[in-house]
């Protein structure tokens, strides 16, 4: 196990939004866990790539950290009389051995209490997707403001209250059609950001007043797509809205003005 005043390479699960916060601002104490309030990490990086569980993993991020863990207790039992408490003991980090029957992956776990014993090396991003047995994973762009694309980097996307295709996330698998975005706004302070969508279950609405239009999230859908050249976008091209901001993940914002 660790031993008191080393300092230890560990790794932390996260979406690619928290990461992003994380990065900004350092890390926090969870409120609460296995191990009680803490920041949780493992020096098994096979388990921090497994979290956030059930999190769709082209959306999820390791970051990658060196950890003074000073003194450790180790907790390797349900209901160990220190399993919340351990901090009020004296110890800075708690420590769940590998198969003690506390974790169900049977992978060891870290609960550092204070935050500033952690120091980031850097982000481990998810395996790139590609091949085309996964042709449910696109590319595409979202223009915006530079101002909305800083608050995007930092949190992740939020749903569009309303649109031509109801609340969500807008984007297009057309670069050039994003770089058009926001309409009006001056040229030298539009972004367009780059990032990979898991669609899910595809409705196409491929004419005005379709009658799932708006309310194609409530019919099990995860994506709604107009075709290219249908009527429906006065340049013709192609326009996606993705219902939930946790199917995308974020690879790359670049400045879009161009000299003309």
């Amino acid at each position: 196990g660790p031993e008191d005043g080393v300092t230890y390479v560990m790794y932390h699960g996260t979406t690619s939004a928290n990461a992003q916060l994380i990065l900004a601002s350092g890390f926090c104490q969870s409120l609460d866990g296995m191990l009680g309030p803490g920041v949780y990490l493992s020096r098994d990086l096979k388990k921090a790539s497994r979290y956030p569980i059930k999190h769709p993993e082209h959306d999820r991020v390791v970051i990658k950290v060196r950890v003074n863990v000073g003194k450790v207790k180790a907790i390797n039992r349900q209901d160990h009389p220190l399993q919340k408490t351990w901090h009020d003991h004296g110890y800075d980090t708690a420590w769940v051995p590998p198969n003690c029957g506390m974790v169900p992956s049977g992978l060891e776990e870290n609960c550092v209490w204070d935050p500033k014993r952690i120091s980031i090396i850097g982000t481990i991003e998810p395996k790139p997707v590609h091949g085309a047995g996964d042709n449910n994973t696109y590319v595409m762009y979202h223009g915006t403001t530079s101002a909305n694309a800083k608050r995007i980097l930092m949190t992740g996307f939020g749903q569009s209250k309303d649109g031509m295709l109801g609340p969500g996330v807008y984007l297009s698998r057309d670069l050039e059609k994003a770089s058009r975005y926001p309409i009006g706004h001056p040229e030298y302070d539009r972004v367009v950001i780059k990032v990979r969508v898991n669609v899910g279950r595809v409705i196409i609405i491929n004419y005005q007043n379709h009658p799932l239009q708006k309310t194609w999230q409530y019919s099990g859908y995860d994506t709604a797509w107009v075709p290219p050249n249908c009527g429906m976008v006065k340049s013709g091209l192609e326009e996606n809205c993705v219902w939930d901001p946790n199917r995308i993940s974020i690879i790359t914002s670049s400045l879009s003005y161009r000299n003309k």
